[in-house]
């Protein structure tokens, strides 16, 4: 009956960590990587469609991305795109491709992404906290229900507080990971 209950927080738990990662991905530490465009989207044929499926986005050098459209006719679209989101980079559009020259970072910019990337895992533990609450408030529940013994809703919680630990310490090793990553000059 428990091993159900687990299951279902950790796999709640991993989607908060996978979140995590993909907007650490979306952060650019200075690095060139192709996951910086990931959110990024164009009115394609009246529909929003994410850039990343228009067109290949490659990184041949450590501060080049290049964004070749498979249609060379959104080239422009993909631009003002780029110009739009928050990534503070300027295209540089040949006709044929899209180069995103990926500038050094400042110590000021340096210090405001450690302190975004700071939040979002904050972000991070509070979901996996909340999936912890939900799943504590449940096993009380089963407990005043008479389903289950006090000491079983104990050990229930105890199982519940490891799981909850361990994806607190993957959140932990990830934002130290994008920390070191963003402060790596």
């Amino acid at each position: 009956m428990f091993t159900e209950i687990y299951q279902d927080a950790e796999d709640r738990m991993r989607k908060a960590i996978d979140v995590l990662k993909a907007d650490f991905n979306s952060i650019r530490a200075g690095r060139a990587n192709p996951a910086l465009l990931d959110r990024l989207s164009i009115d394609y044929y009246g529909t929003p469609t994410p850039v990343k499926q228009l067109a290949t986005i490659s990184a041949p050098e450590p501060r080049l991305l290049i964004v070749q459209p498979w249609d060379k006719s959104i080239l422009p679209e993909v631009e003002k795109a780029i110009l739009r989101s928050d990534l503070g980079l300027t295209p540089s559009n040949d006709g044929a491709v899209i180069r995103l020259a990926i500038p050094q970072l400042t110590e000021e910019r340096r210090a405001e992404l450690v302190k975004v990337v700071r939040k979002k895992a904050e972000e991070a533990r509070v979901a996996i906290r909340n999936v912890r609450r939900d799943v504590n408030e449940l096993i009380k529940k089963m407990q005043k229900n008479g389903e289950i013994s006090e000491d079983d809703e104990r050990r229930a919680q105890e199982e519940i507080q490891k799981i909850t630990d361990k994806f607190i310490k993957v959140v932990d090793e990830q934002l130290g990971h994008k920390e070191a990553e963003i402060m790596e000059v």
